[in-house]
Protein backbone atom coordinates (compact mmCIF):
# COMPACT_ATOMS: atom_id res chain seq x y z
CA UNK A 1 0.00 0.00 0.00
CA UNK A 2 1.61 3.28 -1.10
CA UNK A 3 1.16 6.41 0.95
CA UNK A 4 0.19 9.70 -0.73
CA UNK A 5 3.07 12.21 -0.82
CA UNK A 6 2.39 15.20 1.45
CA UNK A 7 4.53 17.70 -0.49
CA UNK A 8 4.32 18.62 -4.15
CA UNK A 9 7.17 20.32 -6.07
CA UNK A 10 5.59 23.20 -8.02
CA UNK A 11 8.81 24.92 -9.15
CA UNK A 12 12.40 23.77 -9.67
CA UNK A 13 15.38 25.74 -10.99
CA UNK A 14 19.14 25.37 -11.02
CA UNK A 15 21.55 22.46 -10.99
CA UNK A 16 23.81 20.64 -8.52
CA UNK A 17 26.55 21.09 -11.11
CA UNK A 18 26.54 24.88 -10.60
CA UNK A 19 27.57 26.88 -7.53
CA UNK A 20 24.11 28.44 -7.17
CA UNK A 21 22.55 25.02 -6.43
CA UNK A 22 18.91 23.99 -6.75
CA UNK A 23 15.93 26.11 -5.75
CA UNK A 24 12.49 24.57 -5.30
CA UNK A 25 9.08 25.65 -4.13
CA UNK A 26 7.08 22.93 -2.40
CA UNK A 27 3.43 23.03 -1.37
CA UNK A 28 2.19 21.13 1.68
CA UNK A 29 -0.95 19.42 0.37
CA UNK A 30 -2.53 19.36 3.86
CA UNK A 31 -1.99 22.99 4.87
CA UNK A 32 -1.36 24.72 1.52
CA UNK A 33 1.76 26.42 2.92
CA UNK A 34 4.47 27.11 0.30
CA UNK A 35 8.13 26.51 1.20
CA UNK A 36 11.28 27.75 -0.51
CA UNK A 37 14.08 25.18 -0.45
CA UNK A 38 17.65 25.82 -1.56
CA UNK A 39 20.40 23.21 -1.64
CA UNK A 40 23.93 23.14 -2.94
CA UNK A 41 26.44 20.39 -2.24
CA UNK A 42 26.12 19.38 1.41
CA UNK A 43 24.37 22.61 2.46
CA UNK A 44 20.79 23.76 2.18
CA UNK A 45 17.94 25.61 3.78
CA UNK A 46 14.17 25.75 3.98
CA UNK A 47 11.82 28.60 4.85
CA UNK A 48 8.13 29.38 4.41
CA UNK A 49 7.61 31.49 1.27
CA UNK A 50 6.42 35.03 2.13
CA UNK A 51 4.47 37.54 0.06
CA UNK A 52 5.26 41.27 -0.20
CA UNK A 53 3.27 41.91 3.01
CA UNK A 54 5.36 39.38 4.97
CA UNK A 55 2.53 36.83 5.18
CA UNK A 56 2.99 33.13 4.45
CA UNK A 57 1.97 32.17 0.88
CA UNK A 58 -0.86 29.61 1.00
CA UNK A 59 -2.13 27.72 -2.05
CA UNK A 60 -5.80 26.78 -1.82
Amino acid sequence: MSKEERFEVVYKDGSQMKDDGIRQILVDKETGVNYLIWRSGYAGGITPLLDSQGKVVITK
